[in-house]
C-alpha cells in the first residue's frame, strides 16, 4: 500500500525480484499533494504503469497495480479479498509533519487519510484474511525525546507495589507523528480483539537515492524529495550542497534523531515479513541503524561536498518547529539487529555518492521552496536566515549506534 512512493515503489521491487508474487495500490495523492505545493521530485519518476512496464522488461516480472483510496472501504476491501495477501506492507499515508501543520485543513486531511486508511485495512484483513501478517511503517517521532532510553514499543513499570509491561509512552511532534500514534494504538486494538497479526516499524528518517533494483534503469528511480515540506534531513541537505544554498538547519542543530539507508529499509521491511508476528501479537521494531543531531548531519554534508569541490555554508535557521533543541535521546534498536539487519552505515563515500546523482538532475531544483515556510506556532515570527553556524566545528567521527 502507497506502492507509487519513495519507499513503496522499491519495495514493490525489492520483493518481486525475489521471486514474490506483489500488488501495489495507490491513489497518487502524493503526486498531487506536490502538485499543491509547487514541488516536484529531484530525481524524474515514471508514471506507475510507466514504472511497472519497465519491470517487465528487464525482469520478466508482473506487479500488479490497485488504483484506488484506502479511505474508500469497498475499493480496499475488494482489492484484498482478491488477492488474498500473505502480508500487507503499509505505507499509504500522508508522510510530513510539515505537510500536517500547514492548516486546519491539511491537518484534518492528515488524520483522516492516515487513520481511516489504516482502520479500514484492519476490517478488510479482519472478514477475509485474518492470518496475513501486517507490516506497519510507524515513526521514531511517536515517541518524542523522553528524558529516558527509548525501549522497542513497551517498557515494564513498577508502580503501587505491582509490575506490568506497557506500550511505550508516545510524545508526538506534529499532526502527522500523532496520526502515527493512533495508527498504533488502533493496530495494536486489532491485535487484541480479533487475533490479528501485526509489525510496526518505528522508522527513523530515511536517506538515499537508489537501491539494487531502482538502479538497474532510469525508469525504474524512486522519488527524491528535497524541499521543505517533503524532503527529509540528509536528502535536503544535499541537494542544497549542490545547488550553492545554505544547508538550513533549524535553530541550534542540537537535536537528535535516528536515521537510515534507503536500502535498509527494504532489509528491515524483509526480514519482518519473513519472521511474521504470531497471531493476536502487536510486535513494534524500532527501524534505524545510527543516531545524529541535525547539526553534525550538516558538518558530515559540508565535509563530503567540500572534497568534491563544492562551496558550502551552514546556516542557521530560526527553528519552525516546536521541539526540544537540547535533550537526552537514545534509541534501542535490537530486535531486527538480532534477525539480521547487515545496515550500511553512513559516511563520505555514501554522502558523495548521492551528491554525484544529485548532481545529474540539479536543473531540476526549485529553490524556492527550500526555505522553511511552515510553522508550528501562528504566532512566531517568519523563520528567516540567522547567523552561519561554524561549518568547521568538529564533527564526532562515532555516530551513535546501537
Amino acid at each position: 500500500m502507497g506502492g507509487d512512493g519513495y519507499l513503496g515503489w522499491p519495495t514493490a521491487l525489492h520483493f518481486s525480484a525475489r521471486g514474490h508474487e506483489v500488488a501495489v495500490l495507490d491513489n497518487f495523492a502524493r503526486r498531487r499533494w506536490h502538485l499543491e505545493r509547487s514541488t516536484e521530485s529531484l530525481t524524474p519518476i515514471a508514471s506507475l504503469s510507466e514504472r511497472i512496464r519497465a519491470w517487465r522488461e528487464i525482469s520478466g516480472k508482473e506487479i500488479a497495480a490497485h488504483i484506488g483510496d484506502a479511505q474508500d472501504a469497498g475499493f480496499l476491501e475488494s482489492v484484498i479479498s482478491g488477492f488474498l495477501p500473505e502480508a500487507v506492507v503499509h505505507y499509504a499515508e500522508q508522510p510530513s509533519a510539515p505537510y500536517s501543520m500547514i492548516s486546519r485543513r491539511h491537518a484534518v486531511e492528515t488524520q483522516v487519510n492516515n487513520v481511516v486508511g489504516t482502520l479500514n485495512l484492519l476490517f478488510a484483513l479482519r472478514e477475509h484474511v485474518p492470518g496475513c501478517h501486517l507490516v506497519k511503517l510507524g515513526t521514531m517521532g511517536e515517541y518524542g525525546t523522553p528524558n529516558i532510553d527509548i525501549e522497542e514499543g513497551y517498557i515494564e513499570i513498577e508502580h503501587g507495589g505491582r509490575r506490568d509491561v506497557l506500550p511505550f509512552p508516545k510524545m508526538p511532534r506534529s499532526i502527522y507523528h500523532l496520526s502515527k500514534v493512533h495508527d498504533s494504538h488502533n493496530i495494536h486494538f486489532a491485535c487484541r480483539a480479533w487475533g490479528l497479526r501485526a509489525t510496526d516499524l518505528n522508522q527513523g528518517v530515511v536517506y538515499g537515492i537508489h537501491t539494487q533494483e531502482t538502479a538497474l534503469d532510469e525508469r525504474l528511480l524512486t522519488r527524491f524529495d528535497y524541499d521543505e515540506v517533503f524532503g527529509t534531513a540528509l536528502n535536503r541537505f544535499c541537494a542544497q550542497a549542490v545547488i550553492g544554498h545554505p544547508l538550513t538547519v533549524y535553530g541550534t542543530g542540537t537535536q537528535i534523531r535516528s536515521f537510515l539507508n534507503l536500502r535498509d529499509t527494504l532489509q528491515c521491511v524483509e526480514l519482518a515479513v519473513g519472521n511474521p508476528a504470531a497471531l493476536g501479537e502487536f510486535r513494534v521494531f524500532n527501524q534505524f541503524t545510527e543516531q545524529f543531531s541535525i547539526l553534525e548531519l550538516a558538518q558530515l554534508v559540508t565535509r563530503a561536498a567540500r572534497a568534491l569541490g563544492y562551496a558550502v555554508r551552514i546556516d542557521s535557521y530560526v527553528n519552525p518547529r516546536v521541539e526540544a533543541e537540547n535533550h537526552y535521546y537514545n534509541a534501542v534498536n535490537d530486535k531486527l539487529l538480532a534477525l539480521g539487519l547487515e545496515p550500511h552505515y553512513l559516511g563520505d563515500e555514501l554522502v558523495q555518492s548521492m551528491l554525484r546523482t544529485i548532481a545529474r538532475y540539479s536543473d531540476r531544483v526549485n529553490a524556492d521552496v527550500i526555505e522553511p515556510s511552515v510553522r508550528w506556532h501562528p504566532g512566531e515570527a517568519e523563520a528567516l536566515p540567522g547567523e552561519p553556524l561554524a561549518g568547521e566545528r568538529q564533527l564526532d567521527e562515532t555516530p551513535r549506534r546501537r
